[in-house]
């Protein structure tokens, strides 16, 4: 029996890994036709390259779908990129093991890097209210003490990603009943973003994603950076409806061309029509030292996706940050190969 019980779970296992690649090489596809509108089709030269250093390098073709995105993006196959596939199913498992999944829980955020970093205001655990002290709270003086200090709050539940799971209250709005039927999460303060965040979009925080890494000696380094800006009919930032333009990792400095979620190119977002040409984000190098800093704090994590706002007066301030399965596609595609020199290209062996 208990033979007959391993062999059901690795075929249950092979299945479910075989769907993960077939659901991200469809999305991979999707997206080259959605590029190939633009660019015109991906030429035979290129594709072979990387359908050859799929195999030859990574072990398997089905890791150079995403590979073709990245060269057509790029306009040319460079070697070191990794295929998000590759990532999310070889590279995550062996560097970050459980300790990236501690990202998903986010009330735990200030707590584990002894910080106060991001916005909290309470949280719901549970079925029980706590404060942003962890000290629990009378569900009945909950609401007051919500709104003593903004007139927006935003609600995350654990594990909200790609602008799901993210919900935006005013008081009037606000039915703490409704709350507590979503799940465990995070109440926080509807951040007041810098001006020059504003310029582009008032109704969504824009949301800078900086992506850093231990390297091999145990440093920390920025591997990619681009600034996510949400649409003016949306509450929050989307996956599915938002703007990314690249930053200048050195510089702050926005690329001149950024993307719409469809990965068509546009040079100023579509609906403020401020231009992305020579704008430098601001408190750059502040965010670049907090996040730095945090990761220090949890080494054992080797790679972190933090999503990052500057306030009204300039101050970085954490929206959330994911230990576990951080998009690199984009990055890949427009800045990379980002993780080059890392050995991650070994990692199937």
């Amino acid at each position: 029996m208990g033979i007959l019980k391993s062999v059901v779970k690795q075929v249950a296992e092979k299945a479910t890994l075989i769907r993960y690649h077939q659901i991200s090489n469809k999305i991979a596809k999707t997206t080259l036709k959605e590029i190939e509108k633009e660019k015109g089709k991906l030429c035979d030269k290129t594709k072979k390259l990387a359908k050859d250093y799929a195999i030859d390098v990574l072990g398997w073709k089905w890791y150079a779908p995403w590979l073709y995105v990245y060269a057509h993006i790029a306009g040319e196959f460079k070697e070191g990129w990794i295929p998000d596939n590759y990532y999310g199913k070889v590279v995550i498992p062996k560097i970050q093991g459980y300790y990236g999944k501690v990202s998903f829980l986010k009330p735990f955020t200030n707590h584990l890097f002894k910080k106060e970093v991001s916005p909290d205001i309470a949280y719901f655990i549970n079925g029980f209210w706590f404060g942003k002290d962890l000290k629990p709270i009378l569900r009945n003086n909950l609401i007051s003490e919500l709104f003593t200090e903004t007139d927006k709050i935003i609600f995350k539940l654990d594990q909200s990603y790609q602008g799901r799971g993210i919900f935006v209250f005013e008081e009037q709005d606000f039915d703490l009943s409704s709350i507590e039927q979503k799940g465990n999460g995070v109440i926080q303060k509807f951040i007041q973003q810098h001006p020059f965040f504003d310029a582009f979009v008032t109704s969504a925080v824009a949301t800078i994603r900086m992506t850093t890494v231990v390297d091999l000696d145990n440093t920390i380094s920025l591997r990619a950076c681009y600034l996510r800006l949400g649409r003016v009919k949306d509450t929050h930032v989307k996956s599915n409806n938002h703007v990314r333009i690249p930053i200048d990792m050195d510089t702050g400095i926005l690329y001149e061309e950024g993307y719409l979620a469809n990965w068509k190119t546009v040079d100023r977002h579509p609906d403020s029509n401020i231009s992305f040409a020579n704008k430098e984000i601001p408190g750059f190098k502040a965010c670049l030292e907090l996040v730095f800093k945090l990761h220090k704090k949890m080494p054992m994590v080797r790679t972190i996706g933090w999503d990052v706002n500057v306030d009204k007066e300039a101050n970085p301030v954490v929206m959330e940050w994911n230990g576990y399965s951080n998009d690199i596609k984009f990055s890949e595609a427009t800045q990379g190969p980002c993780f080059k020199g890392l050995g991650w290209d070994k990692l199937h062996v």
